[in-house]
């Protein structure tokens, strides 16, 4: 058997969420407004990615009508340039301050005429509208560009392109330009709308510092089905990569006269850490939001390591602690404590101030009686759904009260569950005290949401972590100092270099694990790194000045929430110099959009606020036939007369080993409760990926990061040595070079519920063993006796009765397919 190649275990990853073109007519004849080319242009240079969105239309109808031109980009991107080019005229977009913005438009906001360009369309994404009126015959081409410095989150980067033009395009092409001077260790894909003729068109090269990926489908291949005008374009396609890193864990790189250093050690020791979760149980929290709650505490608290020290506070009009102090995370103590979150009922108001106070002192008073372990690395995780109602409610005096009691000595993290909270009041409550907020959105993977947190913060690393560069060779610099460098993240620094700056531009980057100093130099010479940069055609040239300006005006927003009523003016006013002189929509500036005349004159795009929101209608799914039942596993029996066996296990409860084979690297696990698999679990040991499913969604753990999948949401995911992809049917195939294909089901037929499969079982090692692997061992049919519907099997010895009967077959369409099998009960 080939063994594929190792994937990392720690990965760099690039996301980019990019692209709903979507341009409609508000008519009742499909194609009057049609869209002949959509390009999409990323250049991803060295982190920060420049896209460009490109879509020609024209009006084939008699009369004018309106095209709408719809957009989706990340959240943390900036929108920078905006065009409309109508018979050889342009309108551009102009950034503007707010004030003068306002000023402009303020006409067609009397007159009810406007409406924000800017809206959130979920959790990362904003989306970008403006609808222009066109004359018959006539065409337009829309140009949106915007930037973003893309962020290290649990060892990853993503580039997502949303992709729905929602009509056939003559000309559609995507091409994702990546630079990374420190090389490409690996490069994948996944898209939730590939089919296999899809699959065609997407092509990917890639050398050790560069790579392309181009996406060019045919009419052909968007065609739902042949002679259909209907697109099967509408979702999500994803790129990820890593990239190599020096042992020193820097890499300086310089491009006209700017500089980045990119910072993200390796091989350190994880450091002990003592951490409180503080979590509401007030009487909004009831239902599924507590039941998730407990769901993803139990298995954070599995996460913990023997040397954390930790406690929970629970709270509703009072707060309630677990334990009198902090205690090591020994086995026996997360058993008892797993219990404890199990049991936590909602009840009752909210008192945020009370909790966050017991909380402190809990540390403090660990701290006073050196009950923690020195070194450690102490943290706050704050999870509450709602605005303070019991105790002290006034939101400014809570803040202050807690910044007082923290005072700098522990990193507070807040989680605001739903959208009844202020996240406003969260986010300056975490920045005050060395932290981040973020929301929890009520979705069927809240718990999962919760974990990926935790994952984020559960392994510091470094501590106390600075910068440090010769005065006499750059200027201003962004932020130098950071509190904690967590595993799988990365701290970014960057500026400009002085007129008179060395040839060799060197770094010193000092922080302590444990109790002992670490100190780690880099350095990087400026011609040769500015001679890298200036070669390429296939870079955004000129990048690096606005990464720093992007960067810059990014921490100076994160500043302005936790500055004083005397420091903000300044800073607000160097953000807005910053916004105006790079052309970024920022909070503090807006783009105003011409139109011909005639029309409405202007409108205005803005950054919405975090609490916007929208959702999806869920589809319900076709109703299948009840008639006969659908056996839990469909077996293939290779050299055997009889094809296919149905299995149905009904004499067993609980965890089960379904399948071992330690050849092929693959494990399959699952629960029956009842008679039905509550959940089922795969684990590749090569690369390390584990798939649970259950009744209600598909999670995908990789490199301690989870994505959860709806069922019937399209996936197409390649990664060295694993495909997963799943169709429209909600049919999810794992399949590899040399591996067994498994398949995975969430059956809503007769006799509902999880149900498996398995393809080319040829590849079984004979080493394969379990509830259902026992069956690719020393399998014997027995001839049949007296009735011809009945035969005995031998299975290791043990014999097994099989009878012929009706099964359905739910590895067809829905609502599946009747078959004739021999049907064994377990």
């Amino acid at each position: 058997m080939k063994t594929p190649a190792p994937a990392r275990t720690c990965s760099t990853m690039l996301v980019l969420l990019a692209l709903l073109a979507a341009l409609q007519a508000t008519t009742t004849q499909k194609n009057d407004i049609d869209i002949y080319s959509l390009t999409v242009d990323s250049k991803v240079s060295s982190r920060f990615a420049h896209t460009v969105v490109t879509s020609r239309v024209v009006n084939r109808a008699n009369t004018v009508k309106e095209a709408t031109f719809q957009v989706e980009l990340p959240k943390k991107a900036f929108i920078t340039n905006f065009s409309m080019i109508i018979d050889g005229v342009t309108y551009p977009g102009n950034i503007k301050e707010k004030a003068a913005a306002q000023e402009q438009y303020s006409t067609a906001v009397a007159k009810g005429r406007t409406a924000g360009l800017v809206k959130a369309t979920g959790r990362k994404m904003e989306q970008f509208q403006v609808s222009v009126s066109l004359a018959a015959a006539a065409k337009i081409t829309f140009e949106l560009v915007y930037e973003e410095l893309l962020k290290r989150q649990l060892g990853v980067y993503e580039l997502l392109l949303k992709v729905r033009p929602q009509q056939l395009v003559m000309r559609l092409q995507m091409d994702i330009h990546i630079f990374e001077p420190q090389g490409i260790s690996f490069l994948e894909t996944e898209s939730t709308f590939m089919t296999k003729q899809l699959a065609e068109a997407l092509t990917t090269s890639q050398n050790k510092t560069k790579a392309h990926i181009q996406f060019k489908p045919s009419l052909t291949q968007q065609q739902k089905s042949p002679g259909q005008q209907d697109t099967v374009l509408d979702g999500n396609f994803i790129v990820r990569y890593d990239v190599d890193r020096a042992l020193s864990g820097g890499s300086i790189q310089i491009e006209n006269g700017y500089f980045v250093h990119y910072f993200a050690p390796e091989r350190l020791p994880t450091m002990p850490k003592n951490v409180v979760f503080v979590i509401d149980k007030s009487g909004s929290m009831s239902g599924r939001k507590i039941q998730q709650t407990r769901e993803a505490l139990i298995k954070i608290l599995d996460d913990l390591r023997p040397k954390d020290q930790f406690n929970l506070v629970v709270f509703s009009r009072a707060s309630t602690q677990w334990k009198p102090s902090l205690v090591p995370a020994s086995a026996k103590n997360v058993k008892e404590a797993k219990s404890y979150a199990a049991s936590i009922q909602a009840l009752g108001g909210t008192n945020i101030n009370n909790a966050m106070m017991t909380a402190v002192e809990l540390l403090d008073n660990s701290n006073r009686q050196e009950l923690l372990p020195a070194g450690g690395v102490s943290l706050i995780i704050l999870l509450t759904d709602g605005n303070p109602t019991e105790g002290e409610t006034n939101p400014a005096k809570i803040q202050k009260n807690v910044r007082e009691a923290i005072d700098g000595q522990y990193s507070l993290f807040c989680l605001g569950f739903g959208f009844d909270v202020s996240y406003t009041f969260l986010e300056k409550l975490a920045l005050d005290n060395r932290g981040l907020a973020r929301r929890i959105y009520e979705d069927s993977d809240s718990a999962l949401q919760l974990q990926d947190f935790y994952q984020g913060v559960a392994n510091p690393l470094l501590t106390g972590v600075n910068f440090e560069y010769l005065s006499n060779a750059v200027e201003k610099v962004t932020r130098e100092n950071f509190p904690v460098f967590f595993k799988g993240s990365e701290m970014v620094v960057a500026g400009k270099l002085c007129d008179q700056s060395p040839d060799v531009l060197s770094a010193k980057v000092s922080g302590r694990v444990h109790k002992q100093n670490f100190i780690f130099q880099t350095e990087s010479n400026v011609t040769e790194q500015e001679e890298g940069f200036r070669s390429p055609k296939y870079i955004f040239h000129n990048f690096m000045e606005r990464l720093w300006a992007y960067l810059t005006i990014q921490q100076l927003l994160e500043q302005i929430v936790s500055a004083s009523a005397t420091e903000r003016p300044a800073l607000k006013n160097q953000a807005l110099s910053l916004s105006l002189n790079y052309s970024f929509v920022t909070p503090l500036t807006s783009m105003v959009v011409t139109k011909p005349e005639g029309q409405e004159q202007s409108q205005v795009a803005e950054k919405p606020k975090e609490d916007a929101y929208s959702t999806c209608p869920r589809t319900l799914a076709p109703a299948l036939p009840a008639s006969i039942q659908a056996p839990h596993v469909i077996l293939p029996l290779p050299g055997q007369s009889v094809d296919r066996l149905c299995v149905d296990i009904r004499h067993s409860q609980g965890t089960m080993n379904l399948l071992l084979d330690p050849h092929q690297g693959v494990e399959v696990t699952g629960q029956l409760e009842k008679t039905q698999f509550s959940w089922i679990e795969v684990t590749f040991r090569n690369p390390r990926v584990r798939v649970r499913v259950s009744p209600e969604h598909v999670v995908v753990t990789r490199n301690q990061r989870s994505s959860a999948y709806k069922w019937k949401e399209t996936l197409f995911s390649v990664m060295p040595g694993l495909k997963m992809t799943m169709d429209k049917t909600g049919l999810l195939l794992l399949s590899g070079p040399d591996k067994v294909t498994i398949g995975l089901l969430s059956w809503e037929g007769s006799g509902a519920g999880l149900r498996l499969l398995l393809r080319d079982t040829d590849c079984f090692s004979s080493h394969v063993s379990g509830t259902l692997g026992q069956f690719y061992q020393d399998v014997v049919w027995k001839p049949p006796e007296v009735e011809d519907n009945k035969r005995m099997l031998s299975v290791q010895g043990n014999d097994h009765l099989a009878t012929r009967e009706l099964k359905l077959d739910y590895q067809e369409r829905p609502p599946g397919a009747q078959i004739s099998c021999w049907s064994v009960e377990l």
